[in-house]
C-alpha cells in the first residue's frame, strides 16, 4: 500500500462517525454512550421536570424568583458562544478522529447562538426586567458556579469533555424544558402583542433547534472517543455530564427558593481536574 493510500484510509478513518444507524436512535451508538446516557437520565430529569419550570406553566412562579432566574443564568446565556470558542480552540482538523465533524458543528453552532442573547434580554423585558437589572446584577454563588463550571470544563478538560457537559447536557436539557413549556400553552397566555413574541423566542428557538444539536453533539462525543474507550475517559465524560445536570439543578433551586446554598451545594468533576478556586 502506497503512503497516498495509507493516508487516505486514514483521513476516512477519522472523518467517519461512530454511529451504526440513525443519529437520533440511542441504540445506533456503542454501547458506553448507552450506559452514559441511561445512567445520567435521573439527574437529567430533575432539571427538565424542576418546580421552577412548573410553577412557570401553572403562572405560580412568583415575580421575584422569576426576576432571579432571567437575571441569574444570564451569564451562561451570554457566555455560550465563548464556551464554544474554548473548545474550538482544540480542535486538529483532519488529524484526529471526530474533530473534523467537531469544526462544523461548534461553528455552526456560534452561529445560531448569535442572537440569543438578545432574546433573553427580550424576554426579560417583557416579564418587566429591565436590561440594565440584567447586565449589571451580581449573581450569588449558586448561579455563578454553573457559568464557572462550563467555562472551567471546555477551557481545561478535552474536546469530548467540553461538548459533552455543555452541547450535551446543557443544551440538551435546556431544550427539553423550553419544549414543555412551549407545548404546554399556558405560560404564554400571560402576555399579549409584542410582549407575547418577544416572551416566547427565546424558548421557541431553544425548544426548536435543541431537539437536534444535543444529538450531534453526542455523536461527536461517541466519534472521538471511539467504540470501546479507556474506562477512565468514559468516568470523565460521565462526571462531566452528570455535574452539568447538577449545578443547573442547583441554580434552579436558587432561583425558585432565594436561598443561596453557595459553593457547598455544587459537586465538582472529581474525575476530571475540576476543583474550587
Amino acid at each position: 500500500m502506497s503512503m497516498g493510500d495509507v493516508l487516505r484510509q486514514f483521513t476516512a478513518e477519522i472523518q467517519s462517525s461512530a454511529l451504526s444507524g440513525p443519529i437520533q436512535q440511542l441504540s445506533s451508538y456503542p454501547a458506553w454512550v448507552k450506559e452514559l446516557v441511561e445512567g445520567t437520565a435521573a439527574a437529567r430529569a430533575q432539571v427538565v421536570q424542576h418546580g421552577l419550570f412548573r410553577a412557570m406553566c401553572e403562572g405560580t412562579l412568583s415575580r421575584a424568583a422569576e426576576r432571579r432566574f432571567l437575571v441569574d443564568v444570564w451569564p451562561v446565556i451570554v457566555r455560550f458562544p465563548q464556551y464554544m470558542a474554548q473548545n474550538l480552540m482544540k480542535l486538529r482538523y483532519g488529524r484526529a478522529r471526530g474533530h473534523t465533524l467537531a469544526r462544523k458543528f461548534l461553528l455552526q453552532n456560534m452561529r445560531v447562538e448569535a442572537k440569543h442573547a438578545e432574546f433573553w434580554l427580550q424576554w426579560a423585558a417583557a416579564c418587566g426586567v429591565t436590561e440594565q437589572d440584567v447586565l449589571f446584577a451580581r449573581a450569588p454563588a449558586s448561579t455563578r458556579a454553573l457559568s464557572h463550571w462550563c467555562w472551567h470544563v471546555c477551557e481545561r478538560e478535552s474536546l469530548a469533555a467540553g461538548i459533552a457537559a455543555t452541547n450535551f447536557a446543557i443544551e440538551g436539557a435546556t431544550g427539553e424544558w423550553c419544549s414543555l413549556i412551549c407545548d404546554d400553552g399556558r405560560y404564554e397566555t400571560r402576555f399579549f402583542g409584542s410582549d407575547r413574541a418577544n416572551a416566547m423566542k427565546w424558548l421557541r428557538v431553544h425548544a426548536r433547534y435543541d431537539d437536534s444539536h444535543p444529538w450531534e453533539a453526542l455523536e461527536i462525543v461517541a466519534t472521538i472517543l471511539g467504540a470501546d474507550p479507556p474506562e477512565r475517559e468514559v468516568a470523565c465524560i460521565r462526571s462531566t455530564v452528570a455535574a452539568s445536570y447538577a449545578h443547573m439543578e442547583a441554580t434552579l433551586d436558587y432561583c425558585l427558593s432565594g436561598r443561596d446554598g453557595g459553593g457547598d451545594a455544587h459537586p465538582y468533576c472529581h474525575d476530571c481536574s475540576y476543583a474550587p478556586d
